[in-house]
């Protein structure tokens, strides 16, 4: 009678990290202590960067946001202060949405703020 010896377990850890690191250059995809540390090293990048997406995003979106208030002669700054003030909230992918898509609605939006920042 054969003796069973370890079983699937080693085969599916294994081929867990080469499902993982598909993709990748060199042993970093088939060598299995390369792969398992291209793999940690990836998941650290993709977590990273998960963060640095939202801060992108946002700094695009005011950096839109700013480029339409400007052309209405006002900061952007100035434009979030009447915003508060107005106390109208919209976020600021709504408000670059708005300025790109609608740019009547957004000048009509901006009047609004500049009422609220002269009263």
């Amino acid at each position: 009678m054969p003796r069973a010896v370890d079983g699937t377990r080693r085969s599916d850890r294994r081929r867990k990290y080469t499902e993982i690191t598909k993709g990748f250059r060199g042993r970093a995809k088939s060598n299995f202590r390369t792969a398992k540390d291209a793999a940690a090293k990836a998941m650290q990048y993709a977590t990273r960067d998960r963060k640095a997406k939202k801060r992108d995003f946002r700094r695009l979106w005011i950096t839109r946001i700013s480029a339409a208030v400007r052309s209405e002669g006002l900061t952007y700054s100035r434009f979030i202060e009447g915003m508060n003030k107005a106390q109208i909230t919209l976020n600021r992918l709504a408000l670059s949405n708005l300025a790109i898509e609608d740019p009547k609605a957004f000048v009509s939006l901006v009047s609004k703020v500049k009422e609220a920042l002269a009263s």
